[in-house]
């Protein structure tokens, strides 16, 4: 990586921090908070919210047509979606044991605390459930994914590719052999120690 690039990922960082600074004070703007993973609204604004909450009868009369047929083609997703989770999970149980790379902590990824929301009604608890949970799954599986990458391949595509994994940009430019065959083993040191010490990649 060259000094310009570590420059542009310490910029980085630092946007990501002061977006986290932005996003804790709108939480406080609107009244709740997070305690050892439990979300807690303050009093008055829980009963608003609960007063905001529409009927499903309400719901599913201000829904077109076409969206509640296409409702079960949408649902059918969650089967290949556990497959995807169960068969995951069993792959870097396995393989990441036997090569010594720290596993991915599930929890991290997926997330299910919309359904505490009580300006929902159950169809659209129903709703955020399974959008928080498919798109855990394919954030979980992505991060398995990249640490198989980087213990493999660290090596980054000649071709632009959208949105790489966060891991991607350390890797080794197209073309360089020297580097590949030099920097392999450190990759993967690398790789152990980073997940290790670093809880939001699990242990």
């Amino acid at each position: 990586m060259t000094d310009r690039m570590r420059e542009l990922a310490s910029e980085i960082v630092r946007l990501q921090t002061e977006l986290d600074r932005e996003i804790e004070t709108r939480r406080k703007a609107l009244g709740w908070s997070v305690k050892k993973r439990l979300v807690a609204f303050e009093h008055g604004i829980a009963i608003e919210n609960r007063r905001l909450r529409m009927t499903v009868r309400s719901f599913l009369g201000k829904s077109p047509l076409a969206t509640i047929l296409s409702a079960p083609v949408i649902y059918s997703l969650i089967l290949p979606m556990v497959l995807l989770d169960a068969w995951a999970s069993l792959y870097q149980a396995v393989c990441f044991r036997v090569y010594g790379i720290p596993r991915v902590s599930r929890s991290d990824y997926i997330n299910l605390d919309r359904r505490h929301l009580s300006y929902l009604n159950w169809i659209e608890v129903l709703n955020c459930l399974y959008c928080g949970y498919s798109n855990g799954v394919v954030a979980y599986v992505r991060e398995i994914g990249a640490r198989t990458e980087q213990y493999w391949c660290p090596i980054k595509h000649a071709l632009k590719i959208s949105d790489p994994h966060r891991r991607y940009y350390d890797f080794l430019e197209y073309g360089d052999a020297e580097g590949y065959r030099a920097r392999l083993d450190a990759f993967r040191a690398a790789l152990k120690a980073d997940a290790a010490v670093d809880p939001e990649k699990g242990n």
